[in-house]
């Protein structure tokens, strides 16, 4: 049973930063599963930044937006996944069912971030997971935006609920929530 880690924090709080150094201290091959879809030129450029940021340090990239437990069985060969992130992941689970003329619910979410934590359960090694804390501001003054904010609040929930380890990252420092370091 792969052990999980469950890194959140605010944007650019350095999630990511923290949660590739872990990686990198941990032995076996590596994957960073991207679940970004890379829409413009400036996200391109963030993507490419990060890759650099990688660059020599043994990592391998699986690029998947949507399918995370399909991605997490196929990959035995590591010993260190990294997915960043899930919030990315909620959003473009509600695009593809708005896509198909459906409405993302929160039990659909419940149900998908089980199957993901039962795929961490099957799988050896160690399986980071980056999340955003985006129920901490306002009150979003659309449905849409509250609904996202629902589903990533959701998700954040019952990923930390079967990490063993939690830690928020704020100011590009950890706080330990959940598990020792």
């Amino acid at each position: 049973m792969a052990k999980v880690i469950l890194i959140t924090g605010g944007s650019r709080s350095g999630k990511s930063a923290y949660a590739q150094k872990l990686a990198e201290r941990l032995p076996g091959p590596r994957a960073y599963v991207a679940t970004c879809p890379i829409v413009d030129a400036e996200m391109q450029e963030r993507v490419k930044k990060h890759q650099q940021e990688r660059g020599g340090q043994q990592w391998d990239t699986i690029e998947e937006t949507t399918a995370l437990r399909g991605v997490l069985n196929d990959a035995d060969k590591y010993q260190v996944m990294l997915v960043d992130c899930l919030t990315l992941w909620v959003s473009n689970l509600m695009y593809e069912a708005e896509q198909q003329g459906c409405r993302l619910a929160e039990e659909e979410i419940e149900c998908l971030c089980r199957d993901i934590l039962a795929a961490c359960r099957d799988r050896s090694g160690t399986v980071i997971l980056v999340t955003n804390e985006v129920g901490m501001g306002i009150v979003p003054e659309n449905e849409v935006a509250r609904r996202f904010r629902d589903l990533a609040g959701r998700c954040n929930q019952d990923m930390a609920a079967g990490a063993d380890e939690v830690i928020l990252i704020a100011c590009g420092l950890p706080l330990h929530l959940k598990g020792v370091e």
